[in-house]
This record gives structure tokens, C-alpha cells and sequence, in this order.
């Protein structure tokens, strides 16, 4: 059996004790960005509750074009107020040199992809750099309450960056 199929056969059980739907607006008026590494259980880290916060994942966590347009809509469509960021050590995003990817991606026909790769040195300058793009965006309406975070994956705690 596929992982695939597992997970569906998971959602039988989920779907069983669905208690509710919840509303389309995050009810804590939150919007976190983070990375998609399988390690990082967000919803966990935060002590989440599904429909609290919107949830924002890409490889590194950084703050791209799409970032920007999900937080804007987050925002302005859904209300959110607050933005937390959340990068964290051993990130595979670190090990490229040169800020760009060793092996770089390519598509099936061999050509690089129009956007930028966006790997990073140092996990907390690349935090801040994020910090400062989505409070520089004119599109982030509220921009005074977007903090950054480090999560520590070896003890699971989350350090804030300034």
C-alpha cells in the first residue's frame, strides 16, 4: 500500500469525528509562514487548534512573491493581524553555496526555473531578511506585529530573532 493510500484510509477515520466546520477567518487573527520540513509540526510547536491561524509553508520558509500574496490575502480577505515566521536549524535550504542550489532545479526540458532559488548562509539573517520584506511590502496592511522565530529541531524550542 501506498503512503498515498494510507493517508487516505487515515481520513476515513478523521473525517468520522469531524466535529465541525470551522470559519474561513483564522479565529486568532494569526497568519504564519514556515518551512515544509516534515520535522516541523507547526501546529504542534504553536499549540494550534485547526481554523486559529492561516498556515504559509515553503522550502525555507522565505519570503517570496507567493508568500507575499498569501499573507496579503490572509490579511485583507481574512483578517489577519498578526504574522509569525518561523526558519530553524539544519535546514537544507543552508547547505547550497553560493545562494544557489548545487544541483540547481531544472524542468523536463533541462531549462532552470524563472525564479529564484532562494537558499541562504545563516538561518537568522535570512530571518531578518524575511522580516524586513514582509514589513517593507506595501500589500502587508498591519506590519507592526510580524515576528521571527528559530526553531531548534534538536530541542524543539523556538528562539525569537530581533
Amino acid at each position: 500500500m501506498s503512503a498515498t493510500d494510507r493517508y487516505i484510509r487515515n481520513n476515513d477515520f478523521y473525517a468520522s469525528h469531524f466535529a465541525e466546520q470551522k470559519p474561513m477567518e483564522p479565529s486568532e487573527h494569526v497568519a504564519v509562514v514556515a518551512c515544509m520540513d516534515a520535522r516541523l509540526n507547526i501546529y504542534a510547536i504553536l499549540g494550534l487548534k485547526e481554523g486559529e491561524a492561516s498556515v504559509i509553508r515553503n522550502a525555507g520558509g522565505v519570503i517570496t512573491d507567493d508568500v507575499i500574496r498569501s499573507l496579503a490575502v490572509s490579511q485583507q480577505l481574512l483578517g489577519t493581524r498578526e504574522i509569525i515566521l518561523i526558519h530553524h536549524t539544519d535546514c537544507r535550504m543552508l547547505t547550497f553555496p553560493g545562494y544557489s542550489l548545487k544541483d540547481p532545479i531544472r524542468g523536463k526540458d533541462n531549462l532552470k526555473p524563472l525564479w529564484p532559488e532562494e537558499s541562504f548562509h545563516d538561518v537568522t539573517i535570512d530571518l531578518r531578511r524575511s522580516i524586513s520584506r514582509v514589513k517593507s511590502s506595501n500589500y502587508i496592511l498591519h506590519n507592526e506585529a510580524v515576528r521571527g522565530f528559530v526553531f531548534d529541531v534538536s530541542t524543539g524550542h523556538l528562539d525569537e530573532v530581533k
